[in-house]
């Protein structure tokens, strides 16, 4: 017994080590980007009481100022009756970089309960330092102490020579030295382009260190696009402009007052307007040669094919799953054509994509099932399922086979079972019995009809074609109006106005209920300007602010509500780059959107 009590106990503080061990996280942490001369931290960190760190490598690009130097710090939770406790001890070295590059510093062992455990390995770029006399003379020539090389916008495109549908990211990158308030942003239109937006990190945006120009900036990724041109030629990517607050310090005056130094007027802001340049991307069009199975895909895709049974009865169903996975356009993908026999009833495909969308492109799959039901037995061949595409790297079509299916149908119960059928036809419904072809006359059972009974010539024939005359005239004179109001284009926009803008929210009260923040302002923004420009009939890329005011002044719209349209546009562009808010703020702007445009109805009666 004493035994077995022992290796029980051994038993169990064995599982329990073992467990502390799967939870022991030993990671190494530094900065992504440095200066060279400028010193920073690399940190060895684990969740664990641990002894004997050791770095396994040299760090000789490096210098070592520190380190070193162990560091513990103790938490504890009590949640639902029970109660948690963690520990966290660090390693900190202090190190500055010699040289710019690219290196690696190298990972660490450490020991855990007799356990040795090993960090990753860490990548530092190393950036030359600023050119300090360059930048000093420009801050001197500009008198707010902001010059465009201190922030500035860059629009960065992968590539400027595509194919067709060939996936093309386009970044739109903030440099700056002196982080800014972002109040504006107007991000150019993509026209020609079928467009796909990288959704930022749940993170918020990230800023990372850079040198362009002999400088050292902060950036920033403002927005990320995946463009897929739909035509051949010569595309233009316009410019944006984007509006930002700097906040920098006031020159030096010979005195200072008490109420300076009380309200802290040491800093003043600087509104600046940045701009990107306009893009030119050459588009050639696809090659010759295309293949009868080809629809327009564009990208680097394999398939794969499967059928659920070959073997089965008449009016039982069979389903073929064919996947398409790869990089490209997948969502426009069209399914490849499956042909199957002519006497099996065949049904819409379904259709599963499986999408993400990030920098690397757009890649997953998607799955298309077909069904179909045959209504007869005997022995089918389904042949051999074809999909082809174009491949931008290696300029050429690639076609994709599947095996063919042979499927054997037994005769079921509601197969045809009274006589031998021709099943050598075209359509379905083509379908004739031998020896029983030929009808005989009926002789028995025969009447007649007195002519006063027959209805062609009587009253009634005559006004079968004397009403609908009339009801024509009739029919014509009243939508003549109508016929005449819808060749004025002005005039149906600006009755359409409300029923497009109601639409356009519809949409919007759906984003705002799956707490898709960006695009639920995006939607009401569009619903606004749409509204407006069908209203004034004005088109929106001549739409602004001002003329706005100007317009609805002209048709007699009181201040007071001009003023909440330009609240409510205001909001949604500032809401669209600000910290995430309440969803009650959402709601809020809902209503007061759908309010404004019921009293502008109101107001504006055409």
């Amino acid at each position: 017994m004493r035994k077995i009590i022992f290796l029980f106990i051994l038993i169990v503080a064995t599982g329990i080590t073992y467990l502390q061990a799967a939870d022991v996280v030993f990671k190494a942490i530094a900065p992504e980007a440095v200066v060279v001369g400028e010193q920073f931290r690399l940190t060895y960190t684990v969740n664990a009481e641990a002894k004997d760190l050791r770095v396994q490598g040299e760090m000789s690009d490096f210098d070592v100022l520190m380190g070193p130097t162990p560091s513990t710090s103790y938490s504890s939770s009590w949640v639902n009756g029970k109660s948690s406790s963690e520990v966290s001890n660090s390693f900190t070295y202090i190190l500055m970089a010699k040289k710019e590059g690219t290196f690696n510093l190298p990972p660490a062992t450490i020991k855990v309960n007799n356990s040795t455990y090993t960090s990753n390995g860490v990548t530092v770029r190393v950036l030359p330092q600023d050119k300090v006399n360059e930048a000093a003379s420009q801050n001197q020539g500009n008198a707010s102490g902001v010059s465009d090389k201190d922030i500035f916008m860059r629009m960065h495109v992968s590539s400027r020579n595509v194919f067709e549908q060939e996936a093309i990211l386009v970044s739109f990158k903030l440099y700056f030295i002196v982080a800014p308030a972002i109040e504006n942003l107007k991000f150019p239109e993509f026209e020609g382009f079928w467009v796909q937006e990288i959704e930022q990190s749940k993170d918020g945006i990230q800023t990372k260190l850079e040198n362009y120009n002999g400088r050292n900036y902060q950036t920033a990724v403002l927005k990320q696009v995946l463009l897929f041109p739909q035509r051949p030629g010569k595309l233009t990517i316009e410019g944006g402009t984007y509006d930002v607050n700097v906040r920098v310090a006031r020159p030096q005056q010979r005195s200072r007052s008490l109420f300076d130094d009380l309200f802290d007027n040491m800093y003043t802001n600087v509104k600046k307007t940045l701009t990107t340049s306009p893009v030119t991307i050459d588009v050639k069009t696809l090659p010759s040669g295309k293949p009868a199975s080809f629809s327009g895909d564009v990208g680097n895709y394999t398939m794969t094919s499967s059928i659920n049974a070959t073997n089965l009865k008449a009016n039982e169903a069979i389903t073929i799953k064919v996947k398409i996975a790869g990089t490209g356009n997948i969502k426009l993908i069209k399914s490849p054509e499956v042909k199957f026999p002519n006497d099996f009833d065949i049904y819409d495909p379904k259709v599963t994509p499986d999408v993400k969308i990030t920098s690397a492109g757009v890649s997953g799959s998607k799955t298309i099932e077909y069904m179909a039901i045959p209504r007869f037995g005997g022995d089918f061949e389904i042949p051999a399922i074809q999909f082809s595409y174009f491949d931008p790297k290696a300029g050429s079509y690639k076609t994709l086979n599947s095996e063919p299916y042979k499927i054997h149908v037994e005769k079921g119960e509601g197969d045809v079972a009274a006589g031998p059928a021709v099943t050598n036809f075209t359509n379905r419904e083509n379908v004739r019995f031998l020896g029983q072809d030929i009808r005989f006359l009926k002789v028995k059972g025969v009447s007649f009809v007195s002519t006063d009974d027959i209805f062609f010539g009587s009253f009634m024939y005559y006004m079968c074609y004397l009403i609908p005359a009339l009801l024509f005239i009739v029919f014509f004179f009243i939508y003549r109006k109508q016929i005449k109001d819808n060749a004025n284009i002005a005039l149906v926009r600006t009755k359409k106005a409300n029923k497009m803008a109601v639409k356009r929210l519809k949409n919007a009260g759906k984003l705002m209920k799956e707490n898709k923040k960006e695009a639920f302002y995006d939607e009401v923004l569009r619903a606004l300007w749409g509204y407006l420009s069908d209203k004034l009939n004005i088109p929106q890329s001549a739409l602004s602010k001002d003329n706005v005011e100007t317009e609805l002044s002209k048709y007699g719209v009181d201040e007071v509500l001009i003023r909440e349209f330009m609240d409510i546009l205001n909001t949604c562009e500032f809401a669209r780059y600000a910290p995430s808010q309440a969803s009650d703020a959402m709601d809020k702007l809902y209503e007061l959107t759908v309010d404004a445009i019921g009293k502008m109805e109101n107001t504006i009666k055409k």
